[in-house]
């Protein structure tokens, strides 16, 4: 039955436990030491890229036991073509499906029927036929190099990057693109892009550090004009429906970057929904896109912008920073938790809503509006892992 097997499928789907590390070891141990040009195309910390594997590989089978089939084949395009970037070759394919099947047999022992080799023979098959078949077929280039042209710090853990590309990269507003810098070699992160998709080849950046994270913390404290970057993606759907109805949109600290983007975008149109922003921050210091937003705010009177700090002094060392004040005209700052003081004025029920930020402002925020009585699919927001 094979790919029909939903009992086979969940047998191979349940030996990725979400927990469960030991499985991924053994198949990444198993793959380089038969394909040694692999391991030159990871990163030497990969605790990441196990953890990741693992998830990835969960799903795709629970989808495949819910004989749900789009979106992992979607998902598999999605991969194939994006790991160009690493260097990943055909070959590889075939060697990963082998490495991986073999780890499966040895890991299930006892489990491994007849009808579970069947179902995992086809399941290979197919993660490996679509990942290398869409990367086949892709024209596009596997990614675009750029120069640092500027490196703003704005903040203690925060700064403001701009690169010129060599080429213009096409991306939506709201979508976010992978990233590596010559600091961190093979070590890609995803970045959302701070202004639209710029003919010129301009793309802006906003990175607070991220604790214990390499490349961030190489990204504020370590970044120079000159530095060459590499730019790969896009990814994401963050959108405005201007037909939709009216935005809420909700920003913590650099989750501005995404939705200064869509707002921009929206600045090229004389008609727009009303679009209400609040950009949230520990500080009133690190609110530190106040003056642009407050300048795109005079212009466009759809847009309103209330900047939101968890606590109402600054500490000694914001005199070290610029003065993030913007001139009178947008609305009063407020004090508080960001998902309290976006549910003090209601639910926002009848709002297109956007959140992006950290993972727990998200959550939170989320979870206050649907509890105010905001219907889940009005909410959108990035990936809270990726």
């Amino acid at each position: 039955m094979g790919l029909e097997d939903r009992d086979a499928l969940q047998v191979l789907r349940d030996a990725f436990k979400p927990d469960g590390t030991e499985l991924v070891h053994r198949f990444y141990d198993h793959w380089f030491a038969l394909d040694t040009s692999v391991r030159d195309l990871f990163p030497p910390e990969m605790s990441g890229q196990r953890a990741a594997f693992g998830q990835a590989m969960h799903w795709l089978y629970g989808e495949l036991v819910a004989q749900r089939a789009d979106e992992p084949v979607a998902f598999l395009a999605q991969l194939g073509r994006d790991h160009r970037k690493y260097g990943v070759l055909p070959e590889h394919y075939q060697t990963l499906r082998r490495a991986l099947h073999s780890t499966l047999r040895s890991h299930l022992g006892s489990a491994w029927t007849d009808a579970v080799q069947e179902a995992a023979d086809q399941s290979l098959n197919l993660f490996s036929g679509v990942m290398s078949g869409a990367a086949d077929s892709d024209d596009a280039p596997a990614w675009v190099d750029g120069t640092v042209i500027e490196h703003n710090r704005v903040s203690r853990d925060l700064a403001v990057v701009r690169l010129h590309l060599d080429r213009p990269l096409d991306y939506h507003p709201g979508q976010y693109v992978n990233v590596q810098i010559p600091q961190c070699p093979r070590r890609w992160r995803y970045l959302s892009p701070a202004i639209p998709a710029d003919p010129g080849g301009g793309i802006e950046f906003h990175v607070r550090v991220v604790p214990g994270g390499l490349v961030s913390n190489a990204i504020v404290n370590e970044t120079r004009p000159g530095d060459r970057w590499r730019v790969s993606g896009p990814h994401g759907g963050l959108r405005v429906d201007r037909d939709g109805g009216d935005v809420l949109m909700v920003a913590g600290s650099t989750g501005l970057a995404p939705l200064r983007t869509l707002i921009m975008d929206l600045s090229r149109f004389g008609v727009n929904p009303r679009v209400h922003l609040f950009f949230g921050a520990r500080y009133r210091c690190e609110l530190y896109d106040l003056r642009t937003l407050w300048q795109v705010a005079s212009h466009n009177p759809w847009l309103s912008v209330s900047p939101v700090s968890e606590y109402n002094n600054d500490p000694a060392w914001a005199a070290d920073y610029p003065d993030v004040s913007p001139p009178r005209g947008l609305h009063v700052r407020q004090t508080g938790r960001l998902p309290d003081v976006v549910t003090r004025y209601g639910a926002w029920g009848d709002r297109q809503i956007l959140i992006c930020g950290g993972p727990q402002m998200v959550r939170a925020t989320k979870a206050a509006l649907i509890a105010k009585g905001a219907p889940p699919e009005h909410i959108q927001h990035d990936p809270l892992s990726r």
